[in-house]
């Protein structure tokens, strides 16, 4: 199909003469000025490659009042829309290049992207990866086909060594970026979805400091149809985006959270050309917190069965946490980017979700050690359909009067209701109740 521009100029004006750092070795020389035929070319090379991944109707819609559209770039076969940019990337670089290799130094999901595709394009790949990363990204990575080497404590110890390996051999060294190249194929997103849902009114993408997703595909919606509002999400505890639009230049002193929860949100790896494009094309940027996100991972999760993590889940945070209340009744698509949820964080994240959405409990109190009274208890929490998740009893270090046990149960509910009724009816029994508050 044959879309003519009406927002060309639009485009040109956001990426009209951005000088690059020096400090980039790897693709900063092939930056130009990002058109929407640029990003229809990479559709077109990147298509045997990648995923059309489904952009469905949600389940959440009636919950949140609005027609809810999810991309599910999760199912992309590393579990991020990472691959788009990559894939294009790679196809794009030189034959004598490609005979020479690329290497890489992180455990993201940009690392992980390219080790599997260059792996495809029998690219040799390089993963430097420091001696504190997870085994299960180490393994991940040697499946699809890089050679992957241990060095360094640090992420900065292994990039380090990743550029000097580059520089002796002849690899290109990879790092995420916002050359144009890259920013086409992650673009491709928002052509897709402009194809798959009718009508669009609105577009949520991750933001943060990994901005390129949004920034490219907001430069294809754009074009496409300039009345789609394109929406931003990152998270509060580093609002990287918001405070580097106020400056006018990427905030480099801005403090970010290093846990592996945030994945790619906490970095700030955006350049000139990625921030341009944003303030020029993207009508919102907002800021959930960390709570949000967690409910919105809960949320995917029971309504959509998709595991995922935290990059994935912060778009449908902020519906969630009500930042968007213009967009009820519209037609809305939210991008469910990432997939990459560690395994020894997913049951954290879940138990914690559900306190946070008053469907987990705890409480204590103290009742008579006599034979009857623990069933009584009981009784009690089964005709309020609670379900014990755990119990304990404790005699020893009871400070009240003599023969007497405390009790401290742990309890699932069903809703923020349901935990009220359970709380008044074991007030009305137990007057000295205490709750655990969240």
């Amino acid at each position: 199909m044959k879309i003519v521009s009406r927002n060309e100029e639009l485009l040109r004006d956001a990426l009209s003469c951005i000088p690059q750092p020096s400090s980039r070795t790897s693709l900063a020389s092939c930056n130009k000025l990002i058109r929407f035929e640029d990003i229809s070319a990479a559709a077109f090379k990147i298509q045997c490659g990648v995923q059309k991944t489904p952009c469905m109707y949600s389940r959440l819609s009636k919950q949140y009042g609005m027609d809810i559209y999810l991309k599910k770039e999760f199912l992309q076969y590393t579990g991020s829309v990472k691959e788009r940019g990559v894939l294009y990337l790679l196809m794009s670089l030189p034959q004598d290049q490609q005979r020479k290799g690329v290497i890489v130094a992180s455990d993201s999901n940009f690392s992980m992207a390219v080790a599997y595709h260059a792996s495809e394009l029998r690219i040799p790949v390089f993963v430097i990866m420091s001696t504190g990363t997870a085994p299960a990204r180490v393994r991940t990575c040697r499946e699809y086909g890089a050679m992957v080497i241990s060095y360094g404590t640090t992420a900065k110890d292994a990039q380090v060594h990743a550029r000097r390996l580059a520089q002796e051999n002849g690899y290109l060294y990879l790092e995420e970026e916002d050359s144009a190249v890259y920013l086409s194929g992650l673009g491709t997103v928002g052509l897709e979805m402009y194809e798959q849902v009718p009508r669009l009114d609105a577009v949520i993408f991750p933001a943060g400091g990994h901005c390129g997703l949004l920034a490219g595909s907001a430069a294809a919606l754009k074009h496409l149809n300039p009345h789609i509002s394109v929406i931003g999400v990152e998270s509060e505890s580093f609002p990287v985006l918001q405070q580097s639009l106020k400056a006018g230049h990427p905030s480099e002193d801005q403090a970010c959270n290093n846990h592996h929860f945030y994945g790619d949100v906490s970095g700030v790896c955006f350049g000139s050309n990625s921030l341009q494009l944003t303030g020029k094309l993207v009508d919102k940027v907002v800021a959930v917190r960390e709570e949000d996100i967690l409910i919105s991972m809960l949320r995917l999760l029971e309504h959509e069965r998709a595991t995922v993590d935290a990059e994935g889940a912060i778009g449908l945070a902020a519906l969630v946490a009500g930042k968007l209340p213009e967009l009820k009744g519209k037609r809305v698509a939210v991008v469910i980017c990432s997939g990459n949820l560690e395994l020894h964080l997913l049951q954290q994240c879940i138990a914690r979700a559900l306190t946070l959405d008053n469907r987990v409990c705890r409480f204590s109190l103290v009742i008579s050690d006599c034979p009857g009274d623990m069933s009584k208890l009981l009784e009690i929490l089964a005709r309020e359909e609670a379900r014990v998740l755990d119990i304990k009893q404790e005699r020893t270090f009871v400070t009240s009067e003599l023969f007497t046990v405390e009790v401290i149960c742990t309890v699932e509910t069903r809703d923020k209701i349901h935990t009220a009724q359970l709380r008044n009816a074991l007030l009305e029994r137990y007057p000295r109740t205490a709750w655990t508050e969240r």
